[in-house]
């Protein structure tokens, strides 16, 4: 062999190599929703180590938090920073006000921490049905007013804008994807926004709950929520037929739905790039909430992404937000204790359940996380002998997270003094271990020992005195309430033809 021929095969190999590592780069590349609605955030710093460790490289956030976007200068992770709903008004009034929201929460950003901000995206779910309309005439304009403040500063090219919209804003007159069409009372909005997005270049983003499909229909099947073949098994539900294709899931289903809306509208859902800005499964709070059911639908979730796997409609994979990276206790309850608990991983960064991250790469925890003192204020003996606590109690859950209490949750198997214990806990943390938050007219006594019983964990807050608060007044993020009452309405985008 000459050296000639040597140095082809090593010039070979090394572009082999290179290009085998840009696939794996490409593949293993996550997404997820970073919220922010918690009464003990984890710090930024550590949020964002969080995402690195466990091979996260694009991130959606519901506001233009400042703590985030400055721990996410030059961290290489790409952003999606949204505009909440009740400044559309404001943004849609004049461009002016989108200019100087851009400068302020893009611009500045860019240049002076070197954070990746590749989209923004104005408003979450707007067209949503429960808000009456309230947001419909200020979206497109508010989205074209950003559009516009990104061109004249510069970053037209580099930042692209979205609108993140449920998935009720299509629908199905018989229940298969092949049907689906915008929904008619704002068929011709939809299609301008998905207009003025492709000749922008930008994406159109769209949020699919199965979880919410299963929870809101007793009759809903089962095995339809999942993947087939994803983790804990799958495939057993019975397929719904579609002319030639046969749907074994609701999110296929759903998402193919999506394009023959964009179809019979005039637009190539090839040539268009459609993003899956929320989709996950919560863990707790409900009877269809918990780890196992969490893992097999999330595990089968990543199988497909890491896969690059598209839907039989549309073979090119969409890019997919994990919802949600941690839990958060501030997020409203209605109409489902569950919306506080979609994270994969706990309020403090801690893994719940094994996830694969592709090449058997298994979830990290957070690091460097500091906790109030190894503490718990629990219901004292003589308090649960002596009764009267019930409204001490009740008054600590309406000032406290007790969403994991109830049928249905991790601390279901509780008896009501345990459950005592428990609400006087989490007021008790809450309140960050001051003095008289464990009194509750004398019946809490502090313990060093931990209560925790079974799958109910009686947690320990985050020691937030250090950190730098700079939070604006919280916002619904994610699974709204709206979108929970909408379930039902998601569920339809499968029609529900089954023979069950």
């Amino acid at each position: 062999m000459g050296r000639h021929d040597t140095y082809q095969k090593l010039i070979f190999f090394c572009l082999s190599i290179l290009l085998l590592h840009n696939i794996l780069k490409n593949v293993e590349g996550l997404a997820c929703n970073w919220g922010t609605q918690a009464s003990h955030p984890l710090p930024p710093n550590i949020v964002v180590k969080l995402l690195r460790d466990n091979g996260f490289n694009k991130v959606k956030l519901f506001e233009a938090d400042p703590g985030a976007l400055r721990a996410l200068g030059k961290s290489g992770i790409q952003v999606m920073v949204g505009i909440p709903n009740d400044l559309l008004a404001t943004m849609a009034s004049t461009v002016t006000n989108a200019e100087l929201w851009v400068q302020q929460n893009v611009s500045q950003y860019i240049s002076r921490y070197g954070t990746d901000i590749r989209y923004v995206a104005v408003g979450n779910e707007p067209f949503l049905k429960t808000y009456k309309d309230r947001f419909v005439r200020a979206t497109y304009p508010a989205l074209q007013n950003v559009q516009a403040a990104l061109v004249k500063a510069g970053l037209g090219r580099q930042v692209k804008v979205t609108v993140p919209l449920n998935a009720d804003v299509y629908e199905s007159g018989d229940g298969l994807p092949s049907s689906g069409d915008f929904r008619s009372d704002i068929k011709t909005l939809m299609v301008s926004i998905v207009r003025f997005l492709a000749d922008s270049v930008s994406p159109i983003t769209f949020n699919i709950y199965p979880f919410l499909s299963l929870n809101a229909d007793p009759n809903f099947p089962r095995e339809y929520a999942f993947f087939p073949n994803g983790g804990g098994g799958g495939g057993g539900a019975k397929p719904v037929v579609d002319g030639s294709i046969s749907y074994t899931n609701v999110f296929d289903a759903n998402f193919d739905t999506l394009v023959s809306a964009l179809e019979k509208n005039g637009f190539d859902p090839n040539k268009i790039e459609i993003i899956v800005g929320e989709v996950g499964w919560p863990t707790d709070g409900d009877q269809n909430a918990n780890p196992a059911m969490a893992q097999r639908f999330n595990q089968g979730l990543l199988n497909r992404i890491l896969q690059g796997q598209g839907t039989p409609r549309r073979r090119t994979a969409p890019e997919v937000y994990l919802f949600s990276l941690v839990d958060e206790d501030a997020k409203s309850i209605d109409p489902g204790k569950f919306e506080r608990h979609w994270g994969i991983f706990s309020y403090d960064g801690a893994v719940k359940y094994p996830l694969s991250l592709g090449n058997g790469r298994p979830l990290v925890p957070a690091k460097g996380v500091r906790y109030l003192a190894r503490e718990w204020c629990v219901l004292s003996t003589q308090g649960a002998g002596n009764g009267g606590w019930q409204a001490s109690a009740t008054y600590a859950c309406q000032n406290a997270d007790c969403t994991s209490l109830g049928p249905g949750s991790s601390c279901a198997a509780l008896d009501p003094t345990a459950n005592a214990s428990y609400a006087f806990n989490m007021y008790f943390q809450k309140m960050d271990h001051r003095r008289g938050s464990c009194d509750f007219n004398n019946l809490g006594v502090l313990t060093k020992i931990d209560p925790s019983s079974g799958s109910c964990r009686f947690p320990i807050e985050i020691d937030t005195s250090r950190q730098q608060m700079s939070k604006p007044p919280p916002r619904n993020s994610g699974a709204s309430e709206a979108k929970c009452r909408l379930a039902a309405a998601a569920a339809m985008v499968i029609g529900l033809v089954f023979s069950y």
